[in-house]
């Protein structure tokens, strides 16, 4: 008597259904990083590691792009642990972290330089830029004006409502679509 494991078709089978089973475990098991979720839900498209003309002369290179309903949304990721000390006048950020302190320059300016070279190409949509800090900073002495964590950048680039959403994205994606076309 033939036993079902013998069937041409049973070993094709049995390999396609544990694929199945594989594939379904890592969607439903795959967690998203916070950063990717809070990107997620702000912004529509996005576009990493472009270089576009700046405003003076030269290329100015943007980490992160973003299309949001508020326009666009220019970020620069810092993924730094501990206390940061930092104001819009300081010309230098301290960060103090158990036993290490370190500086870095002041990163907004920069960011003022790369809002004004997407403003060149895309001159009536709104362009902001914010100096994201991830879970693990923390500024006690006040927050600089373009610094944020992922909570306030969902606050403040976040959109309740998807229909408005729709409406809003589609009006920006002609001067989204400049962007595309400066970047080649």
């Amino acid at each position: 008597m033939m036993q079902v494991t013998d069937a041409p078709w049973f070993w094709p089978a049995l390999a396609a259904a544990a694929l199945l089973l594989a594939v379904l475990l890592w969607i439903r098991f795959r967690r998203r990083t916070p950063l990717e979720s809070a990107l997620a839900e702000i912004a529509y498209e996005r576009i990493e590691g472009l270089v576009i003309p700046s405003a003076d002369e030269g290329e100015i290179q943007i980490d992160q792009l973003l299309l949001t309903t508020q326009g666009l949304l220019i970020l620069e990721i810092k993924d730094v642990r501990g206390t940061v000390f930092g104001s819009d006048k300081m010309s230098d950020w301290t960060v103090i972290a158990d036993d290490r302190r370190f500086t870095f320059p002041n990163p907004q300016p920069a960011l003022y330089d790369r809002i004004a070279a997407v403003r060149q190409i895309v001159r009536q949509v709104p362009v902001e830029g914010r100096v994201l800090f991830l879970d693990g900073a923390e500024f006690t002495k006040g927050v600089p004006s373009l610094a944020c964590n992922l909570e306030q950048l969902v606050a403040d680039f976040g959109e309740a409502d998807r229909n408005a959403a729709k409406f809003k994205i589609e009006a920006f994606k002609p001067h989204w679509e400049l962007i595309r076309k400066a970047v080649g």
